[in-house]
């Protein structure tokens, strides 16, 4: 694959931006990758609405990574003090595996370090997604053993096809 091209997102790009992360967790389309979370949960990853309330929050900005014209990749960062916070990342579940998310958190931590100050980075996984907290942590990213409840009732992030689960937290110095 070619060189990727980065840029922060703007509000014109909201739509797209549900439409890659729905079709990297969410239902069939995400079962071409890895990253699909479509045996734990059903229903919106995220939508509109919610993305422009990222994009307009204080101190967040939505990173985005294409192929040519092409949305390939997306995350969000946060600056939450001396840490920043990483979420909503997805890759277009046909590329997964190229090595795409690899370069778009790399590129992440980069900003989060050097745009921010930032000494860490953290993030909220799963606990039930082992396969990919063992991504992360082959990333340098540690486990800290915190665990938060899911939202059950709020379908804003889903419909629970299971009673236990709950987030971890992982966490990553980001060195000079």
């Amino acid at each position: 694959m070619s060189e990727l091209t980065h840029r922060t997102a703007t509000p014109d790009d909201a739509d797209a931006v549900v439409a890659l992360v729905e079709s990297a967790y969410r239902g069939e389309s995400s079962r071409v990758g890895w990253t699909t979370e479509a045996d734990l949960l059903q229903g919106q990853r995220t939508d509109r609405d919610e993305v422009l309330s990222i994009l307009a929050a204080p101190g967040s900005v939505v990173l985005l990574a294409h192929h040519g014209t092409t949305l390939v990749a997306c995350c969000n960062l946060q600056r939450r003090g001396p840490t920043a916070y990483f979420g909503m990342f997805a890759v277009t579940p046909t590329t997964q595996g190229g090595g795409i998310g690899k370069q778009v958190l790399a590129r992440a931590e980069a900003f989060a370090r050097d745009t921010w100050s930032s000494s860490h980075l953290e993030m909220t996984v799963i606990r039930q997604r082992t396969d990919l907290i063992a991504y992360y942590t082959r990333r340098g990213y540690t486990d800290t053993g915190q665990r938060s409840p899911f939202p059950y009732g709020d379908d804003r992030f889903g419909i629970p096809q299971r009673d236990d689960l709950e987030f971890t937290l992982l966490t990553k110095p980001l060195l000079p």
